[in-house]
């Protein structure tokens, strides 16, 4: 990790980068949530949210807080080359069940506070788009500066329709005159339509965007007096800071990989209950501000959002990828792998992927999480993963599985590698189809070309490397009881999988 070498208090940026990944099935999985899909433009949301916060936060004030199956991709997307220039990515705390933002963000909290005792936190969501990148810079500037007050500032989006799918924040519009945020009076939950058109109609309400700032101290005080459960697990974490910090890990970030930092992590996450900060601290508080944005803003909640957002054709139609369409109306229809060919539709979303295919009507596009739901309760794995899993090396796809065997086709990028690994439970054979495949088995090393193959035995510490300057290409047959992903042991990796 690059070390901050000014002196402080600083801004430091927060990313939430949880997830499960439901309203955009199938494109997204448990496994690879909305975040970390490309939905408008050339970057993830993830990525366009840390690009935005680079002028407040360079990479070394940044934290991003996700889930211990999300880890490889945040690896993956922030620092792609990490291997070749040396680059690591910001700190990362991984959290080892969800419960919600008030634990993700008192634990980030803990450790900005210990590396800077008047820093000041921005928390983000990772899945937001923001159009404006001035507007943003500048509202977040004002919302930094109530913050060095001591206040709790929220973002409130002024609302521009009677949205019954965001929770709102009601401010006094008298207060505070040439300040540039106002006194928040009350948070209200998601309401009926009729009561949203009536907080529209007031004027004096905004949606709740989930975007805060503050001091990690002021944070952690207000946690303490209305969370005192969540507080004191918070103090034991912040001992062991204490205790196994110093002059080996000047940076608390630093200790986030130690085996000491994540058991108690881990003993967080088993004594506290899931709550919102919102819900935890944000509505009991009375010193709570509230920064009206003045850029555009959407959570991309749903394929019916991703629509309003993208451009369309003469006929109203979001199209992309290998699509043919006759005479259909206001649909969005996305082919990622086969030829798609749609005729006559009208206000419906298709959206095709390798392994699955979704079609709704738009405005049933909420709804696209109960199907998640039953696909999870048949156990059906396309509601977990994609049959294509890219990683940081390169990819893999599942080509066949059955009892105690699953087949699948590997592509290794050029001048990389996997980890030296094992698996308790499964052997492996390897057939070279493309490329030269540099092999690790036990204490062999040898290059295998097209058409040759070789046997891992389960327990065998092995690993493949691409030494070429073309991708190599493999086809690789699994054996054994027990197959899932998780039967892996790392003991050596280039990109801190460990």
């Amino acid at each position: 990790m690059n070390k901050v070498k000014e002196e402080g208090p600083f801004t430091y940026s927060v990313i939430l980068a949880g997830g499960a990944g439901t309203r955009f099935w199938p494109l997204s999985r448990e496994k690879m949530p909305k975040q970390f899909l490309t939905l408008i433009g050339e970057d993830s949301l993830l990525q366009q949210t840390v690009r935005r916060v680079r002028d407040l936060s360079p990479l070394e004030r940044m934290i991003v807080v996700t889930s211990k199956s999300q880890v490889d991709e945040i690896l993956l997307q922030l620092s792609p080359k990490r291997k070749e220039n040396g680059v690591s990515p910001c700190p990362v705390i991984v959290e080892p069940r969800g419960l919600n933002t008030a634990p993700a963000i008192g634990l980030a909290a803990v450790f900005i506070r210990r590396l800077d005792p008047d820093g000041v936190m921005v928390v983000l969501p990772s899945d937001h788009y923001i159009r404006d990148q001035e507007k943003f810079t500048q509202d977040i500037g004002s919302a930094v500066s109530a913050a060095r007050e001591g206040h709790l500032v929220t973002l409130g989006i002024p609302p521009t329709r009677p949205e019954t799918g965001f929770g709102y924040i009601e401010y006094d519009p008298a207060s505070n005159g040439k300040k540039n945020y106002r006194s928040v009076l009350s948070f209200r939950e998601k309401p009926d339509l009729r009561t949203a058109q009536g907080y529209l109609s007031q004027g004096r309400y905004l949606w709740n965007s989930g975007m805060f700032v503050w001091k990690a101290a002021a944070i952690l005080t207000e946690i303490g007096r209305h969370l005192p459960g969540l507080a004191r697990s918070l103090g034991r974490v912040e001992q062991v800071i204490n205790d196994v910090g110093g002059p080996a890990y000047p940076h608390a970030t630093d200790l986030l990989e130690t085996r000491e930092m994540i058991q108690a992590i881990e003993e967080l996450y088993k004594e506290v209950e899931p709550i919102s900060i919102d819900y935890g601290v944000m509505e009991k508080s009375k010193n709570v501000v509230v920064v009206p944005a003045s850029f555009d803003w959407s959570d991309v909640g749903s394929f019916s959002a991703l629509f309003d957002l993208l451009p369309r054709d003469g006929q109203g139609n979001v199209i992309s990828g290998r699509v043919f369409d006759l005479e259909s109306e206001n649909s969005l229809i996305r082919g990622d792998h086969r030829l798609v060919a749609t005729v006559g539709l009208k206000d419906l979303i298709v959206v095709d992927t390798e392994d699955a295919v979704l079609i709704c009507a738009r405005d049933r596009a909420q709804d696209v999480r109960r199907i998640v739901e039953q696909i999870k309760d048949k156990g059906g794995e396309e509601s977990v993963i994609h049959r294509t899993v890219k990683r940081p090396w390169g990819s893999y796809t599942l080509l066949d599985q059955g009892d105690k065997f699953k087949a699948k086709r590997m592509i290794i990028n050029p001048n990389s590698r996997m980890s030296l690994q094992i698996h308790h439970h499964r052997s492996e054979h390897w057939v070279v189809v493309s490329g030269t495949a540099r092999v690790y088995v036990a204490d062999k090393v040898y290059d295998l070309h097209p058409g040759e193959s070789t046997f891992v035995p389960a327990s065998a510490r092995h690993r493949i490397e691409n030494p070429g300057v073309i991708p190599t290409v493999i086809v690789e047959a699994q054996y054994g009881e027990y197959l899932g992903e998780d039967d892996i042991v790392r003991f050596d990796d280039d990109y801190g999988r460990v």
